[in-house]
Formats: structure tokens, sequence, C-alpha cells
């Protein structure tokens, strides 16, 4: 059994990621694609939600939904509430779901590559979704970037697109869109890997790069932006450094 993740993250998450260029963008792939392939949602349940930044950006664009969000730490869940004070929130593992064909979608943002059991929590979704129901999943990709910031981050992995697919296939899902995004800054984060020769000791928020110089976040968020472009396009980017994958329960 593994789920890693530090407690004591949350509160430096919940300062940091709503100024935060990597945080947004990921925000805005998610919204966007929610509402082109499930437009209609009428039950959300999120699996590790953390501090609550995805699924209150979800509340404002669909406000008409029930909303739940489950995190295996209690801590997050504090500041989870704050931010979405109409939604459900319980503290439970991805690895036994207590739902059973009760939701129309579900996500989970970042989550799997903290569970060593990752096929087991995709079989927990597809048993949790309705019929149709919707996944929406995103992973940190390609094993060659892996680096001290993913072992701080506490992740089992790091994924690529063909075993991913495995994956949510044999758990019984028909694959609707695949594609990859922080694409644009893909050499620049091989780069620092590549100069990266050893862990060092530093704070979360340095190790994982969210506090970072003003403008260089800017210009980041900017390029994500230019990039969601060709998402939006029908382009399923082949390499960067994380995937989307949205997926249907038959």
């Amino acid at each position: 059994m593994h789920i890693g993740f530090k407690k004591q993250y949350f509160k430096e998450l919940a300062e940091l990621e709503t100024k935060n260029f990597w945080f947004r963008a990921r925000n805005n792939i998610i919204l966007w694609s929610m509402q082109k392939y499930a437009p209609a949602l009428k039950s959300f349940l999120e699996i590790g939600c953390g501090t609550g930044f995805v699924i209150s950006a979800i509340s404002e664009k669909f406000p008409q939904a029930k909303l739940s969000g489950s995190e295996y730490l209690e801590e997050g869940l504090i500041f989870a509430r704050q931010r979405v004070p109409n939604a459900q929130f319980s503290q439970m593992d991805a690895r036994h779901l207590s739902y059973i064909s009760e939701l129309d979608v579900i996500g989970a943002f970042d989550v799997l590559e903290h569970i060593k059991e990752d096929r087991l929590v995709l079989q927990q979704i597809f048993r949790a979704l309705k019929p149709g129901g919707m996944l929406f999943l995103t992973v940190p990709q390609h094993r060659w970037l892996w680096s001290s910031v993913d072992e701080y981050a506490c992740h089992v992995r790091r994924y690529e697109a063909g075993s991913l697919h495995e994956k949510v296939s044999a758990a019984g899902f028909e694959l609707i869109r695949s594609t990859s995004f922080v694409s644009v800054l893909l050499p620049a984060m091989y780069l620092s890997r590549l100069f990266q020769r050893k862990p060092v000791p530093l704070e979360m928020n340095d190790v994982a790069g969210l506090k970072i110089n003003p403008l260089l976040n800017w210009i980041f968020e900017r390029l994500l932006a230019l990039e969601l472009l060709f998402v939006k396009a029908g382009i399923n980017l082949p390499m960067g450094g994380s995937r989307l994958i949205i997926a249907k329960k038959p």
C-alpha cells in the first residue's frame, strides 16, 4: 500500500495555487473539457480534492450540479470546505469508494501517481459511475522527467500514454480523448531535471516549483493558454509534462 502526500503541504498549496501558472492552466483545461464532454452533469465527485482549488472552479461553471469531494487526509478538507461550502466533503480512501453506479462524472486530478494500486482505483471509479458516466483524469507524464520533485511530492510513478491507456481500458472504460498538456514547457522541464544532479533539501513550495518569478509565471501562463487553443481545436499533443484522459463507462 502506498498513498503519499505530506499533510503539512496543504497550507502552502492553498496559499500558492491560486496564483501559480500550472494550477491555473490545469484548471482551464479541466473546465474546458468538462464543459465540452459532460455539459449536463448533475453529480460530480473529485477524488483527492486537496484544498478544493479545482472543485471550487467547477462549482462556478456548474452551479446546478451536486458536488462532492473526497480526500485521504483530513487536513486538506479544512481548506476545501472553506472554498466550497455548498459541496459535500468526506475523508475517503480512493481504493475503497462507497458509491455504486451513482455519479455522472468523477475527476481525479494528479492523484493516481500517488497510489501504488492505481488499477484498483480505476476499477472503483468505474463501479461508482452510472452507465454512460465520465472520468476526467490528469497525471504527470514521462518517466524520463522523474526527479526529486516527484520524490518530494510522494509520487509513485510518472505515466506513459500507452500504459495509462491500457489501465483505463482494462478497468472497463472507453477512451474518449487523450492529450498531453504543458507541452510548450517540456524543454524547460527537461533541462531543469537534467541539471538537477541530486535531491536538494528545499522547502516544498520551492522544490515543486510553485514559488517562481512573477514575470516567468505570467509568461508561462500565457504560453499554456496558447497551447490550450490547439487542444480545443482537436489536436492531441503527443508529449508534455502532464496528460489529460477523458473516458466513458459504456
